[in-house]
């Protein structure tokens, strides 16, 4: 790995790859959009209402930043709900131990892998703690609204008004603003105009968010992508969800693009990149690192996994290509 600039490393073998780019794609949550005080937080008070509501746990506060990136990291939690649940799961499980929830979900998270929720559930069994009681009242994953993890956590995001117009039904839980109206969108039409110049229209998303929600929060911005060939993962079958490579390959051969540029910002994303780089779509994989909690940890993440290109920001993917 060589550094190249502030903030910029690249894997200097895959320069010639690089200079090859024809197409960019981009996740949104961590990359295009900042959701540290929108789903993060849907995370946090979904796990407090639900521990308070059906375990009679009457602990708020307990999940941090650092836990969601934490199974984000694994490489299996690509979906906001599943580190929902598999937080539900940590807190219930340490209850019945009587073990600090601090201490037992770090050895969770250390047992978790690509296989998500169901790596959580292995463990939990493995170590003999039994939490069927909390997993026949969530339900999850289950199908939309048999299950009342998803409906509290969708209620909570996206607030009445985009509940309602999302789903067709009104919401049961909670009412008012969603904290999808917390996100921070990062991207701006100064870079958007420089990746024109550089990918003229082969400029798509691929992400776990639904079409909606991302429409919502980049306003203008979202039509400036190819969303005929752009993958909202919410809204596609659960078996799609990252790290399948199919999405991904998908929108490339959409675009009809001979090397792609996919910017991602968790381990989901790295191994999706791979995976469609390895099937012979050749895929170049940027992570992004400046909207972790702890940026130098998730910066050591990608240089530990030979990321090919690793950026603080969105804002210096021009000035990379540019040096490459």
């Amino acid at each position: 790995m060589k550094e190249i600039g502030e903030g910029i490393v690249i894997d200097s073998t895959k320069i010639e790859k690089m200079k090859n780019l024809d197409s960019i794609i981009f996740d949104c949550d961590g990359v295009l959009i900042d959701v540290s005080n929108s789903y993060d937080l849907a995370i946090k008070k979904t796990v407090d209402f639900i521990t308070k509501e059906m375990a009679q746990i009457n602990e708020s506060g307990l999940v941090t930043t650092k836990m969601i990136e934490g199974f984000k990291n694994s490489g299996g939690f690509n979906d906001e709900i599943d580190v929902t649940y598999a937080l539900i799961l940590g807190i219930v499980a340490a209850k019945k131990r009587n073990t600090p929830f601090h201490d037992f979900i770090l050895q969770v998270i250390e047992n978790a892998d690509q296989t998500g929720i169901r790596s959580v559930e292995k463990y939990l069994n493995v170590i003999n703690v039994d939490v069927s009681d909390i997993r026949q009242k969530l339900a999850y994953p289950g199908k939309k609204f048999q299950n009342p993890l998803s409906s509290i956590f969708d209620e909570m995001f996206y607030g009445s008004e985009l509940y309602e117009q999302l789903y067709k039904r009104k919401p049961q839980f909670f009412h008012g603003l969603g904290l999808i109206e917390n996100d921070v969108v990062l991207l701006n039409e100064d870079l958007i105009t420089k990746l024109h110049q550089r990918f003229d229209k082969r400029i798509a998303i691929v992400t776990g968010r639904g079409n909606l929600s991302a429409k919502h929060s980049l306003k203008d911005l979202f039509k400036e992508f190819d969303l005929n060939n752009s993958k909202f993962l919410e809204d596609e079958p659960r078996e799609m969800a990252k790290p399948n490579p199919q999405s991904l390959m998908s929108t490339i051969r959409g675009m009809n693009a001979s090397v792609s540029l996919y910017v991602g910002d968790s381990m989901e994303d790295y191994i999706m990149a791979r995976k469609v780089d390895e099937s012979g779509m050749p895929t170049v994989f940027c992570g992004v690192y400046g909207t972790s909690k702890d940026p130098e940890a998730k910066k050591s993440l990608f240089e530990n996994n030979n990321a090919d290109i690793i950026v603080k920001s969105i804002d210096q993917i021009p000035k990379t290509l540019n040096l490459v």
